[in-house]
């Protein structure tokens, strides 16, 4: 019985530890917030998140996959007719350039109840 549950914990699973780099992307925003589409990264680029400031205007983020030699780099991006000094955050990992939402949380829960059952289910296997 309790083998029966692995195969669907590997499934629900898999997404966020398989590798895969798919990542958000949005264009360059001065918007608060940024929820894009999703794009699928090269086996050489990580998800990155861009943080754009310049003097006297506020700040503006963009999202996607770089070259993993670029993260973490600072350069400058024109914007809207201002000159940006934009870092590139970089991170690994599904989707991890993404603000959790309510689905996010929703899933993140789900898999966290899923999880807490198969281990409940071993504890009590014979």
């Amino acid at each position: 019985m309790v083998l029966g549950w692995l195969p669907l914990l590997v499934v629900v699973l898999a997404p966020g530890t398989t590798g895969v780099k798919d990542c958000v992307f949005c264009e360059l925003t001065d918007s608060t917030s940024c929820p894009g589409t999703s794009m699928r990264c090269g086996d050489d680029e990580d998800c990155f998140t861009g943080h754009g400031v310049a003097p006297g205007v506020g700040p503006i983020i963009n999202k996607g996959c770089v070259h993993a030699t670029l993260c973490g780099h600072e350069e400058p991006i024109n914007y809207m007719g201002v000159t940006y000094s934009l870092t590139t955050n970089c991170c690994t990992g599904y989707m991890c350039n993404g603000a959790p939402g309510p689905a996010c949380g929703r899933l993140a829960g789900a898999v966290a109840s899923l999880a807490l059952g198969v281990l409940l289910l071993l504890r009590h296997a014979p």
